[in-house]
């Protein structure tokens, strides 16, 4: 997931170094991938912020306000989604914390801490907390998305793939959804199926840009370089989808030249 501010040229190729080597190699580390978490309602009004410079702008702006009403659960959301967009993971997820101890059945303050957990990599104490962010007579299925992420994360794509399903049968066709399911195989090596799932989601109406990008960056896996800077120019400048394959596709040559490097040392 529910879209962030648009990434910038460097943070995309970062995005798409991890998601490629994770997938590609088997890393156990997705926390940069573009699976999407989906945020808080009360973060929506932050989604204008684009730059750096801005989200900082953010975090004095809301700090301010937490320190004036620290018990406040709307603040205390909107502050940490500031903090984290400037990598402050750890210390928004103290403010969540803080401010879930004080309200500790606040259904949206706790669905933001989980997701902080899993923005921090604490990703055991992400799914406790994410567990009690929504009941079984009434679960949510941004939630549940969010806990399929988290056993992404954790390298645990069968048990991913059953929250995934149980949002879609909840939210049919949810290109957010869809988008996790996709890099879930593709984070398990099922590139075929990924590209698959996420043609599925490009093509719903309520599409995201970096859902297009999750697929470009799968169809490159595959190879398939031209493509993928065909489908990554709906989203970025030409020069930007352009370096961005260069990137891809230089990296994946430098893994597949690694084996023959250690053949020959050995």
């Amino acid at each position: 997931m529910i879209l962030r501010a648009r990434l910038h040229h460097a943070r995309y190729r970062s995005l798409w170094t991890s998601v490629a080597l994770t997938a590609a190699l088997a890393a156990t580390t997705v926390g940069c991938t573009t699976i999407q978490s989906g945020e808080p309602p009360g973060t929506l009004a932050m989604a204008s912020a684009r730059s750096d410079a801005d989200w900082r702008s953010q975090v004095a702006i809301w700090g301010e306000r937490h320190r004036a009403t620290p018990n406040d659960p709307a603040v205390a959301i909107n502050y940490a989604q500031a903090l984290r967009n400037i990598g402050q993971r750890a210390q928004a997820a103290a403010v969540l914390e803080s401010a879930s101890i004080t309200h500790p059945k606040n259904m949206e303050l706790l669905g933001a801490y989980g997701r902080a957990l899993a923005d921090a990599d604490n990703y055991q104490q992400a799914l406790d907390v994410l567990s009690r962010a929504h009941t079984p007579e009434r679960p949510d299925w941004r939630i549940l998305s969010v806990q399929g992420a988290v056993f992404d994360q954790m390298g645990k794509h069968e048990d991913a793939r059953r929250y995934y399903a149980s949002a879609l049968r909840i939210v049919p066709d949810e290109p957010s959804v869809l988008s996790n399911l996709g890099l879930s195989y593709a984070l398990s090596k099922d590139l075929p199926q990924a590209e698959a799932t996420l043609r599925r989601a490009v093509a719903q109406p309520r599409v995201e840009p970096r859902v297009r990008q999750n697929l470009a960056l799968v169809v490159g896996l595959q190879g398939r370089f031209a493509e993928a800077e065909d489908i990554a120019r709906a989203d970025l400048p030409p020069e930007e989808a352009a370096a961005n394959v260069a990137y891809l596709q230089q990296m994946l040559a430098q893994q597949k030249a690694a084996p023959a490097k250690r053949a020959s040392r050995g």
